[in-house]
């Protein structure tokens, strides 16, 4: 298999290695004495409290205790509930190590925390894996990880900090550590359908809810409260939700677009400034080119949620349906050794990693699809052909390359915050 669009074996070999040894999670860590790991969560909401069991279930199967020492959150009652989430599962944070505010994760750094969860709204996450690199942190990072390309360049180059440092970095696109679409990228990667031609990529599910305004909250609470429904927070939802699939377009084709045009609209979402639905075009080298289809809307079709299909010079993969070549011939995935749930497993590759003395860093994968979602958004939001290069080449010239949305960590912690206006989104050719 050949060409720049597609992954090499030995690429493969080498991003596959994330679920490559998970087949010997199980005697690895027989082999090994009991360790322990402080860790610390920044991001006290549902996926933050997920996290924490999703990572304690992972170290419990790899023979490691994990001790949760600290917790952060700008609203202290997220902390509180993420504290008796703890308790629940027989440990205590001690109350001088829950901190509340937009400057608590500075703190939780300043603890003898050695992993980092992070699980704020995306918007936070530079600036906030920034400083955990500096601090010298172990960090799980939930996708995506910025909302723009100032904030995607910002966490570049934390990530190659935290390659020099020797500092693990895991990221949250769990699709990476899923039995299915393992088994699938394994596929591609090993030729089954030959140079990949081109494909569909998809993500629609229902939205993700509704957070009405309390008169009582300031216009940063609000935001924080109702964080997935503004683009200054999530990205929008191709940027906060279908970077799973755009993660793993890019995984099995080795390289991010390096264009994208776009259509998308809002017709029934309420509150917050994003679109309802995106369809994308994102163009690969040598005039590939995929379509990337993704809808908040409830009460539509469901079925086919989320996945990836491409079509290859000897047949066509789809995820769920393995590989079926142009004379007829199907083709199975290969059992990929992943043991758990992709959001356990994910935990288990970075302890592993850690106890090995060989931290993973996956900073670069994620902030690639992270703009690579971006991209396509602000094709949408612009009507635009926009290219890769007008994000990280500022020979470019671009307008796009420093266009950052006023909802950073400084922004916050400045109190420089003003809520953008409900129900006003942009429109093509004027954004």
């Amino acid at each position: 298999m050949s060409g720049p669009n597609v992954v090499a074996r030995r690429g493969f070999l080498r991003t596959g290695a994330v679920f490559g040894g998970m087949a010997v999670l199980g005697a690895t860590a027989r082999g090994q004495a009991a360790k322990s790991f402080k860790v610390g969560l920044i991001g006290c909401g549902g996926r933050g409290r997920g996290a924490i069991s999703d990572i304690m279930n992972a170290a419990k199967s790899l023979n490691v205790e994990i001790k949760v020492v600290a917790l952060a959150d700008a609203m202290a009652d997220r902390v509180a509930a993420a504290r008796e989430g703890v308790k629940a599962r027989g440990q205590d944070v001690p109350e001088a190590a829950c901190f509340a505010g937009f400057d608590a994760f500075k703190k939780l750094l300043g603890t003898d925390v050695e992993i980092v969860l992070m699980c704020t709204s995306p918007n936070f996450r530079p600036a906030h894996f920034e400083a955990a690199v500096k601090a010298g942190k172990h960090v799980f990072v939930e996708k995506p990880v910025a909302v723009d390309g100032p904030g995607v360049r910002r966490f570049l180059a934390a990530g190659e900090l935290a390659a020099k440092k020797g500092l693990g970095v895991l990221a949250g696109t769990c699709l990476r550590h899923d039995k299915g679409y393992g088994g699938f990228h394994q596929l591609v990667a090993d030729g089954a359908i030959g140079r990949p031609l081109g494909g569909a990529i998809y993500y629609c599910i229902g939205r993700l809810g509704l957070q009405k305004r309390d008169k009582a909250w300031s216009d940063a609470e609000y935001m924080v409260r109702n964080w997935y429904n503004f683009a200054e927070m999530s990205g929008d939802h191709i940027v906060e939700q279908d970077v799973h699939t755009i993660d793993m377009l890019n995984w099995c084709m080795g390289a991010p677009p390096v264009a994208a045009i776009a259509i998308g609209a809002r017709h029934r979402r309420q509150t917050g400034n994003q679109y309802d639905c995106f369809g994308v075009d994102f163009e690969f080298p040598n005039q590939v080119h995929v379509h990337n289809l993704c809808r908040q809307i409830n009460g539509c079709e469901f079925n086919w949620g989320n996945g990836v299909h491409l079509v290859g010079e000897k047949g066509w993969a789809r995820i769920g349906a393995g590989v079926t070549l142009w004379d007829g011939t199907k083709v199975k995935p290969p059992d990929a050794p992943m043991t758990m749930n992709m959001y356990v497993q994910e935990h288990c590759v970075l302890i592993k990693s850690l106890l090995d003395e060989k931290p993973v860093n996956h900073a670069k994968d994620v902030a690639e699809s992270t703009l690579s979602a971006i991209m396509g958004r602000d094709a949408a939001y612009t009507g635009r052909r926009v290219e890769w290069k007008a994000y990280m080449d500022p020979a470019a010239k671009s307008d796009l390359y420093d266009r950052a949305f006023a909802s950073t960590s400084e922004d916050f912690e400045a109190g420089k915050v003003v809520a953008p206006e409900d129900d006003k989104a942009p429109v093509p050719g004027k954004a």
